[in-house]
């Protein structure tokens, strides 16, 4: 059975059975019971998810040949394949899951998004991204690639950064490097106001990142406030602390 790659929906498809061993071999370092691949595609690390013990395991697919061709060449997925959009697919578990995938490129950011949304529910991630979105994700103040991902994500996980992907390890090879990350969620997040003040404080603030604080969120802040030090630094210059501490401060 045949299935066709579809660039509209970010395909690009493991063939590297290495890689996907390695991705096995990282989420093996964790203890759970429920694991959630998103976009199996052809599934070439579905096949090494399904021989794992003792877990109840789904995936999503939205692609409806990949989903005839997954159920076709794969007949233990009867049963444990949602066919959905995961950007809009309700919670799969009643208890607690770790997630892992070779995230589609097109919408990994808003995947993130929305993991961030299930986090509680969430306490490991293994997953793939452009190199650069991964990196992104990976990064600290005062780097250039540092933004609203990467202050959101690290508020509430620990991003490690676990290897790269060359182009060659997929079919068709996108134009880019890829990366593996792992997200392990904190055990104490960083004390603030509510989380909606804290998305809307680091959004804003990035969304004008090359102005200084001050002028960047101005709307947020009664002007005394704003006269403290901290407004003349960029977002970029701030910690995830920092934000969470700012966010007590911000207009009720």
């Amino acid at each position: 059975m045949q299935y066709t790659l579809k660039k509209s929906l970010g395909q690009h498809f493991l063939k590297d059975e290495n890689i996907s061993r390695k991705i096995v071999s990282a989420l093996k370092e964790h203890s759970f019971k429920n694991l959630l691949e998103i976009g199996p595609g052809a599934g070439a690390l579905t096949k090494f998810l399904l021989e794992l013990e003792s877990i109840e395991f789904k995936a999503i697919e939205l692609d409806d040949e990949k989903v005839n061709y997954l159920l076709h060449t794969y007949p233990p997925l009867k049963n444990k394949l949602i066919h959905k959009d995961f950007l809009k697919a309700e919670i799969p578990f009643d208890d607690s899951f770790t997630i892992a995938g070779n995230f589609p490129y097109n919408i990994s950011s808003q995947i993130l998004f929305k993991i961030l949304e299930w986090k509680d529910r969430v306490p490991v991630v293994i997953g793939m991204f452009q190199k650069e979105v991964a990196q992104r994700i990976a990064s600290k103040p005062n780097s250039k690639v540092y933004g609203i991902l990467s202050v959101l994500v690290q508020a509430f996980y620990e991003v490690k950064y676990l290897f790269d992907v060359s182009p060659s390890s997929f079919n068709p090879p996108p134009k880019v490097m890829s990366g593996v990350i792992e997200l392990t969620k904190r055990t104490s997040v960083p004390s603030m106001k509510t989380e909606k003040d804290f998305f809307l404080l680091v959004k804003t603030a990035f969304n004008q990142r090359r102005k200084k604080l001050r002028n960047a969120v101005r709307n947020l802040f009664a002007e005394d406030i704003l006269q403290h030090e901290i407004f003349d630094k960029r977002a970029e210059q701030l910690s995830v602390d920092d934000f969470a501490s700012l966010t007590f401060k911000m207009k009720a």
